[in-house]
């Protein structure tokens, strides 16, 4: 019985974070987004764990970690929100001119 390896790719923090495959290429805006914040995340994990590390930057980091997933949600939310226009804000409306 002969054993092979198998090579995994293990994603990385910014894909982890953004919960997407940098190797699917993006198929629509949003999924885009999702890419540019992961590039962005990975950016600061990487300059985070080189250069030197105390309490204050720490904190930073968790912190600029938590405004990029903020940040992709309300772009997401702007990107994907149907529009709201006057014909649904009188839908649901009794008339009550009369």
């Amino acid at each position: 019985m002969s054993m092979g390896i198998r090579e995994v790719k293990v994603p990385t923090f910014g894909e982890q974070l953004m919960e997407i495959s940098i190797e699917t290429p993006p198929i629509d805006t949003v999924e885009k987004v999702k890419h540019m914040f992961a590039e962005i995340a990975e950016i600061i994990k990487n300059d985070y764990q080189s250069n030197n590390r105390h309490p204050l930057k720490s904190m930073l980091f968790d912190h600029a970690v938590g405004e990029i997933v903020s940040a992709q949600m309300a772009v997401e939310k702007v990107l994907t929100m149907k529009h709201y226009t006057e014909n649904e804000n009188t839908e649901g409306k009794q008339d009550t001119d009369k």
